[in-house]
């Protein structure tokens, strides 16, 4: 029975009488959208519908009482969302919004359940309820859908074809008029990231007064006066341009679409759907990192059997490249050698990893590679690369290679050879590729139809279309992409599972030669924005936190033991242990918790956490009893009690403990810790002890 997701009132307005309201029944979902349909489109007059979560505490209200359709978002019984505008704009019809009148609505509920063949979570639920209106201008009908779920709301725009827009009629988007309208913004707390930047979404991410946010991109996370947090995304990004925010009244957030170089926002044709405009609310800041909003409003599963598709860590000749041991480029100090490779593949052997990463190995990379992407050679590796041995030797240790794919930005070159660049991999085994389009933002390189180079943005359209075509290309090959420098995710990953991870915000790299590195809150940040959207290859594990001395600027911020808590708290399918094997070496009881943590999760739970200031995560392995548990801190010490009652109630488990020292501070004794063993129930609690820049990683195993 669909309880109480909608309600209608009717506002007839005269000079000689007040507005009547009528208000709906309750009714299955087919009789509601009878009902509801058959009185909207018989009535021209101004209309308000309302759409409650399954729980009823969220209601989304749509109304065109203005002249033009908006919305609004209540929870709890207060408004979150003021009255927002709706409506797109198009160079040849121009506004759909302003004089749009509801025409008609139908409504439907789901209350299931699906899997992922990969995730943080196996099982997902998806309850929501969902309304279909259709509004008009007399002319053309524009259709809007919305999903009200427990966790938050989507909407999208449908431009159907009509008869004032027969198939294939082309269309360009100049303009999108949603809005997110949020009051009493001055005293609400925002952590965001700047968008249109050079830097794409690599920046640190400010705190401020939402207010004093300008352009900012999405996940966009806040916290109302209330308490109440709310982050804002868009979900199933395809063959559109990104949706950016850009403020203007205070508290008015405005959808900024990406430009192509001509500064078209969309380039369409009639039939065509926007991406989901997403809400995630939530009483606490835990409530956003358990929220399956963004996996929900994407399509199932396009491609088919995707047993091929395999979760796992690695190592790479990566790290050596950053701290300037090795170079991308020929020469003395290559790192991308057979030698080198099968050394690396020796390591993983060992310790169990299952592949390599290895960046480097092919012709291009000499010389000014950042402004010579059309240097690069896709299937021709240096004379010092045996990529046949290189994958035999590693087939023989059950050692797979990771291919890499560095573009520079320049996609055209790259598309043009990515059918024999992604065959050649596959005959050779490798079954998983790290993309790399390293360009400033705005200087993607492409080549149009009359041979004319043109610039285009990272989220724009254009590579929205790059990036997928990369990952649909590659299945074909059965390999998985690791995307860097990436369009962010807006979980395509139901859709598309070989698209595993992805970079979209400033990760470990940064420690090696970023101005500034990356500081102690990042960590505590990313979480709550950037992994909100969905897997980050952030790169942890590293051991030597300050290879260039402890009062230099670029070393790693942090204790070990935080290193090690990111391999729970920072979800990815494939984790990097990113540092060099020597330095493992010398902290093998630490380096053991990277060995056993899994990659692949039968449940996630986010324990406790506020946003930039410290969180902790419980995982269940998948096909297991095991629990792990990560813990990390911004740069203040603080103690967070947990209680186990997520582990099963009727099992006792080791808990193998990996904690912050009592003289542990990152600053200046950043490799004092403890590991130490208990025995636990789901009746116990334990007090985390996370140092600044700290953190614990638990090992709970079923007894």
């Amino acid at each position: 029975m669909f309880s109480n997701p909608l309600t209608h009132a009717r506002h007839i307005n005269s000079p000689t009488q007040n507005s009547r309201h009528w208000a709906a029944n309750l009714f299955t979902p087919c009789l509601l959208a009878l009902s509801i349909g058959s009185l909207l489109s018989t009535s021209a007059t101004a209309q308000t519908l309302n759409l409650s979560s399954p729980d009823k505490q969220i209601v989304l209200s749509l109304s065109d009482d203005t002249g033009r359709p908006e919305y609004q978002v209540h929870f709890h019984g207060k408004s979150i969302i003021e009255p927002s505008r709706l409506g797109l704009v198009f160079a040849s019809l121009g506004e759909l919004g302003q004089g749009l009148r509801i025409k008609s609505s139908h409504t439907a509920s789901a209350d299931e359940k699906w899997q992922q063949p990969w995730g943080e979570q196996e099982w997902i639920k998806d309850q929501h309820n969902q309304l279909s209106v259709v509004l008009t201008d007399g002319k053309i009908d524009l259709n809007l859908e919305f999903k009200a779920f427990d966790d938050g709301i989507g909407f999208r725009y449908h431009l159907a074809t009509q008869h004032a827009l027969p198939t294939n009629t082309p269309l360009a988007i100049t303009d999108e008029l949603t809005e997110f309208n949020i009051g009493q913004s001055d005293k609400a707390t925002a952590w965001w990231i700047p968008s249109r930047g050079w830097n794409r979404y690599e920046y640190l991410y400010r705190t401020s007064a939402l207010n004093q946010v300008d352009r900012a991109h999405t996940p966009f996370t806040f916290k109302l006066v209330d308490g109440i947090h709310l982050s804002i995304h868009e979900a199933a990004l395809v063959d559109f341009a990104s949706m950016t925010l850009d403020q203007q009244r205070d508290g008015k957030l405005k959808a900024d679409l990406t430009p192509w170089s001509d500064g078209i926002r969309v380039k369409t044709q009639a039939g065509f759907y926007t991406p989901w405009r997403t809400i995630q609310i939530a009483d606490k800041a835990t409530g956003l990192l358990n929220s399956h909003l963004i996996l929900n409003l994407n399509e199932p599963n396009k491609l088919g059997d995707v047993s091929w598709v395999k979760p796992g860590k690695y190592v790479g000749i990566w790290w050596g490249m950053h701290l300037n041991e090795n170079t991308w480029g020929s020469g003395p100090t290559h790192g991308a050698t057979t030698s080198e490779t099968e050394r690396y593949m020796d390591f993983a052997a060992k310790y169990q990893f299952d592949g390599v990463l290895v960046e480097g190995w092919n012709q291009g990379w000499d010389g000014d590679w950042f402004h010579n992407g059309d240097q690069f050679s896709f299937t021709k590796a240096y004379d010092d690369f045996d990529l046949p041995a290189i994958t035999a030797y590693g087939a023989n240790k059950g050692v797979r290679l990771i291919g890499h794919h560095e573009t520079a930005g320049s996609v055209t070159h790259y598309r043009n050879q990515m059918d024999d660049a992604f065959a050649l991999y596959e005959k050779h085994g490798v079954t998983q590729v790290k993309t790399g389009y390293v360009a400033d933002g705005g200087q993607i390189k492409r080549i149009d139809e009359n041979g004319i180079t043109r610039h285009e943005w990272h989220d724009g359209q254009f590579m929205v279309g790059e990036y997928l075509h990369s990952v649909t290309e590659a299945a074909k090959h059965h390999i998985s992409i690791n995307s860097h420098e990436p369009i962010k995710d807006t979980g395509l990953r139901r859709t598309y599972p070989n698209w595993l991870a992805r970079e979209g915000a400033r990760g470990q790299e940064y420690n090696a030669w970023g101005s500034p590195p990356n500081n102690p809150e990042h960590t505590a940040m990313l979480p709550f924005t950037r992994m909100l959207a969905g897997p980050m290859d952030f790169t942890p594990g590293i051991f030597d936190l300050a290879p260039k001395g402890l009062d230099a600027e670029n070393r790693v911020q942090t204790t070990l033991m935080k290193q090690l808590a990111l391999y729970v708290v920072l979800y990815s399918p494939i984790q990097m242990a990113a540092d060099l094997p020597r330095n493992y070496q010398k902290h093998l009881d630490a380096f053991q918790f990277i060995r056993d943590v899994p990659t692949d999760w039968y449940q996630s739970i986010a324990l406790a956490g506020e946003v930039g200031d410290y969180v902790v995560f419980a995982r269940q392995a998948k096909d297991q009893q095991d629990w792990y548990l990560g813990a990390l801190t911004d740069e203040n010490a603080r103690q967070v009690k947990v209680k186990l009652d997520f582990l099963d109630p009727n099992k006792r488990y080791q808990a193998q403990i990996y904690r912050d020292g009592t003289k542990a501070e990152w600053k200046t004794n950043p490799y004092d810790y403890v590991i130490e063993t208990k025995e636990v129930s789901a009746k116990d609690s334990l007090t985390l002890q996370l140092a600044s820049s700290g953190g614990t990683a638990i090992r709970f195993k079923a007894l």
